[in-house]
């Protein structure tokens, strides 16, 4: 056989491979985002042990992609939701982990969304002694992948929340305004159109949160 026959066969084998592959994640994203927004709460939790078996089956096969440790970590966060306290604690570390590694292979691992799992689990675990949640981290975080992805549906949504968490309302609105105008990824339809849709609540649910506020200060000069 000659060498150039060789390596096209090469080539031409790992593309049907990555083929096969992304499929495969783009058939896991929208499972994850069928259960997370449609399936009723009481059959989530199956629902979800399910998806990660088939996760841990393709992470046999491809156990560095960084991709497939991202929608790991994530099942398994938002599974957390349906466990009792300590085994949601030992989930959402393992979700960490999952995402620190993801990112130490490749930084940009979905465009920045490891980024944003990563930070949103920062602020929204419980703080030492009980785990590890740090907001100064979870910002570090945030605002990293903004830098990756700075017109994403997610990353724009989550930063806007957590600001939302930290009485910036002015701030947040501007992030959920960019979210629910930015274009869904190609990869990830199904759930970036229904983050959209949360976007734009949250954007509602900050603009009337504003309009309160300054009712509340006006009112207060005359009291």
């Amino acid at each position: 056989m000659k060498k150039t026959t060789f390596v096209a066969l090469l080539l031409l084998s790992a593309q049907c491979f990555a083929d096969t592959l992304n499929a495969s994640l783009q058939n896991i994203e929208t499972e994850w985002a069928t259960i997370y927004y449609n399936t009723p709460k009481s059959k989530q939790s199956p629902a979800y042990h399910q998806l990660l078996n088939k996760l841990m089956t393709l992470s046999e096969q491809y156990p560095n992609d960084a991709d497939l440790m991202f929608w790991q970590a994530v099942v398994k966060a938002t599974n957390a939701d349906h466990q009792d306290a300590l085994t949601a604690l030992d989930a959402i570390k393992e979700a960490r982990s999952l995402l620190v590694k993801a990112i130490q292979i490749n930084p940009e691992t979905m465009n920045g969304s490891a980024y944003v799992t990563l930070g949103t689990l920062y602020y929204m675990a419980p703080k030492w002694p009980i785990s590890f949640g740090d907001d100064k981290t979870a910002q570090e975080m945030l605002e990293a992948a903004l830098q990756i992805n700075p017109n994403g549906i997610d990353s724009n949504y989550f930063y806007g929340d957590f600001l939302l968490s930290h009485d910036k309302t002015d701030e947040a609105i501007k992030f959920f305004e960019k979210a629910a105008t930015s274009p869904a990824r190609d990869n990830q339809l199904y759930a970036d159109n229904q983050l959209r849709t949360e976007a734009n609540l949250a954007l509602k649910n900050a603009k009337a949160r504003k309009v309160n506020s300054s009712k509340g200060l006006f009112l207060s000069l005359f009291n």
